[in-house]
């Protein structure tokens, strides 16, 4: 409940802030808004009040907003207004320049949201980051897949397309998946990977982000499956494993190479518990796994590879304003990667029920509003498309027209709003449906 909670909160505000850009550009220009609504009121209204010429209300399908301009074809799909005369205060009415500017209207109060969101951040907590030069001090950890495209165990990653790796590590990994040429240095020497959209159909389809992390010496076990060989053998949370059968390591995959292939075999683990060792015995199961989980990520971690920057609101403004543009591209890099089929990364995309799921299972206000910047910049990026039904749509259609001088007809734009709106909730229904049964499917099918 609290993930949904959060999400509704995150949505509420992305939504009315998005909407109230729309509306006070309106405002500005007077044309008159008809409606302004948080999420959306098919059918019925869950709370609804008309003050002066506006309508305020609360949709019960949480799937966005909108504001219903007078004298113009938005979501509503109204067209009876349209044969009228035009009225001075329709939208329709207004000049091209000011017709754009309240289009932009939601998008501009959107990035403005995020930059205020980072600034106010950098300057109390202070601008947190995973630094990739800590993250890499002892090269990187693959999982099998990353191993099947071409890295190895402790490959420090130096360049991506030819641009020196950043220091922001969570940005280091979209960038690989984004890249065509990769420059690794492998045991001193520097070796070229490049990744097809096959392999990064791999990467995506199996761990995505998850596969590749820091290559940390020792581990302590994070948690114990029930009924595993390690539950049996009475392994404890924190304890860390030193050697298998008598053969020490100093990585986790030098750990797991050690148990590979071994499958229902019996073996001595070394271990370290309260400052004592003690040996264990445990059965490996057909996968050749023990049954835990070791305290190995970013997450667990968190301390160890993250760095701090505390700034000033002077010095927080402008990394507030570089960090809002930096993400804007990286939508703008992603959405490249999503129209590649091959990739297969549209199966990535995830509707309001699968963001959910990935926020925490506790009401964090540093995460919630780091959050809504990221998303408020992915809604910026995501109306910005020239798609009919978006802000860009709308937003393109009015360019041309100040370009050409020549105006879409009324019946052409009630055409051209219906194509857009039904491109948009056949992709909503396809997202929301997969999100869906991915829940259902771990929900009561997914053996723990």
């Amino acid at each position: 409940m609290i993930q949904v909670a959060q999400i509704i909160f995150i949505l509420s505000v992305l939504v009315i802030l998005h909407e109230f850009g729309h509306y006070i550009a309106a405002k500005i220009f007077k044309v008159r808004v008809e409606k302004f609504y948080l999420f959306m009121d098919a059918g019925f209204s869950l709370v609804k009040k008309k003050i002066g010429e506006t309508e305020w209300g609360i949709g019960w399908l949480p799937i966005g907003g909108y504001v219903k301009l007078s004298g113009m074809i938005d979501e509503s799909m109204d067209t009876e207004q349209m044969q009228g005369e035009p009225q001075p205060w329709e939208f329709r009415s207004k000049p091209a320049w000011q017709r754009l500017i309240i289009m932009l209207g939601g998008i501009i109060v959107n990035i403005l949201l995020a930059i205020t969101i980072y600034t106010i951040m950098f300057s109390t907590v202070g601008q947190k980051y995973i630094a990739t030069d800590v993250v890499q001090k002892n090269g990187l950890a693959f999982t099998q897949i990353g191993k099947e495209v071409g890295f190895k165990n402790g490959d420090k990653i130096v360049s991506v397309d030819g641009e020196p790796v950043q220091n922001k590590f969570n940005r280091l990994i979209i960038d690989v998946l984004l890249s065509d040429k990769l420059i690794v240095n492998r045991n001193g020497q520097n070796k070229e990977i490049a990744l097809s959209d096959e392999d990064k159909a791999k990467i995506l389809g199996a761990e995505g982000k998850n596969f590749m992390a820091p290559r940390a010496e020792g581990f302590k076990i994070d948690s114990i499956l029930p009924k595993s060989g390690a539950f049996n053998a009475g392994l404890k949370v924190d304890d860390k494993i030193i050697a298998v059968d008598g053969k020490s390591f100093k990585f986790y995959d030098e750990f797991t190479e050690l148990l590979d292939k071994r499958t229902n075999d019996s073996i001595t683990l070394n271990i370290v518990r309260n400052n004592q060792t003690i040996n264990l015995k445990a059965k490996l199961d057909k996968n050749g796994k023990l049954g835990f989980r070791p305290g190995l990520s970013l997450a667990s971690d968190k301390e160890k590879y993250e760095v701090v920057n505390k700034l000033s609101f002077g010095e927080a403004l402008p990394q507030g304003i570089k960090e809002s543009w930096e993400l804007l591209v990286y939508n703008v890099k992603q959405f490249k990667l999503i129209l590649k089929p091959k990739t297969q990364a549209y199966k990535q995309v995830k509707s309001p029920i699968g963001i959910a799921r990935m926020l925490p299972d506790e009401w964090n206000w540093e995460f919630i509003w780091n959050f809504t910047a990221l998303f408020s910049i992915g809604l910026a990026f995501m109306n910005l498309l020239p798609i009919p039904g978006l802000d860009g749509g709308h937003a393109l259609f009015t360019i041309a027209e100040m370009i050409t001088g020549k105006k879409l007809s009324e019946k052409n734009m009630g055409y051209v709003q219906t194509a857009g709106m039904i491109i948009l909730l056949t992709l909503m229904a396809l997202t929301f449906g997969k999100d869906i049964y991915q829940l259902v499917m771990d929900k009561f099918f997914t053996n723990h």
